[in-house]
């Protein structure tokens, strides 16, 4: 069941480290979801509150699923709102499977690594058919700590475009939940949003994702539904279990920001600058 994060979805130049805070370019209405014709779970990351009562800026970080469907019509929406820089944390099947086919000349800068996603930890012993939903559950929250191993050197690269002031940024994997979720909740509390905002963020994704398929094969027409729903959808128990290995780390969120992250006081009060507003 090789890469089951990524087939669960089946479902302007730079600105200088020197210079002021990106222009934000908010989406019509201020929408969490944008309105794409090919979108996958999509999502602006505007407008939480941080526990300092200030808020994420609108119209400057963004969160997604593969943008393969896209349409030229979606394309064009997304150059309206100035997106800079994408952060493409799928594998190289993955992007070679399904490529994002930005028009030319209109290509953000993109940043990927050529690997191979390894999710053989979530494989469960026995026949898929007999899996059941909690089984599915613990094997996810299992291996969800292990994926801040696995793209720390993708997540601290994120961060460094952030300070360069790098923005409008868009960061994604297949189905937008997974990788794309542990790093929405490394950004969030590096802003400072409170952990219960972050959750309910997270779990936005259980709304937003592709539906499954009428009539699954392979892998997937071997599972009950309750067990695939399980690997398909998001659950709290998951974040939680990423949370927990941060918590112990020494300092706390404080600490794994500065020691894996590189995000020491100076840093995040840049963040907080360029990307929070007292508005």
């Amino acid at each position: 069941m090789r890469g089951v994060i990524a087939i669960a979805a089946l479902l302007a130049a730079p600105v200088g480290v020197g210079a002021s805070a990106p222009a934000p370019v908010a989406a019509p209405a201020h929408v969490r979801v944008l309105p794409l014709q090919g979108g996958r779970n999509f999502r602006e990351l505007g407008g939480y509150r941080t526990a300092d009562g200030r808020m994420v800026k609108w119209g400057l970080l963004y969160r997604s699923g593969q943008m393969h469907d896209l349409t030229s019509a979606d394309y064009a929406y997304l150059q309206k709102l100035g997106i800079r820089t994408v952060c493409d944390f799928r594998d190289t099947r993955e992007r070679t499977t399904e490529p994002t086919l930005w028009p030319a000349g209109h290509s953000p800068k993109v940043l990927s690594d050529d690997y191979a996603l390894d999710m053989s930890g979530m494989m469960l012993p026995g026949d898929p058919s007999t899996w059941t939903h909690e089984q599915v559950v613990s094997a996810m929250t299992a291996t969800y700590p292990k994926l801040l191993d696995q793209f720390r050197g993708q997540y601290a690269r994120m961060f460094a475009e952030l300070l360069a002031g790098h923005a409008p940024l868009a960061f994604h994997c297949t189905a937008g939940k997974d990788r794309t979720g542990v790093a929405a909740a490394l950004l969030l509390s590096a802003l400072g949003v409170p952990r219960a905002t972050i959750i309910a963020d997270y779990l936005l994704s259980n709304q937003h994702m592709a539906p499954p398929p009428a009539h699954p094969t392979g892998f997937w027409a071997k599972l009950s539904p309750e067990a695939a729903r399980g690997f398909a959808g998001v659950d709290r128990r998951y974040i939680d279990a990423v949370f927990a290995v941060i918590d112990r780390h020494p300092g706390g969120m404080a600490g794994y920001l500065k020691d894996e992250m590189g995000l020491g006081p100076k840093e995040i009060a840049r963040l907080r600058g360029l990307y929070l507003t007292r508005g």
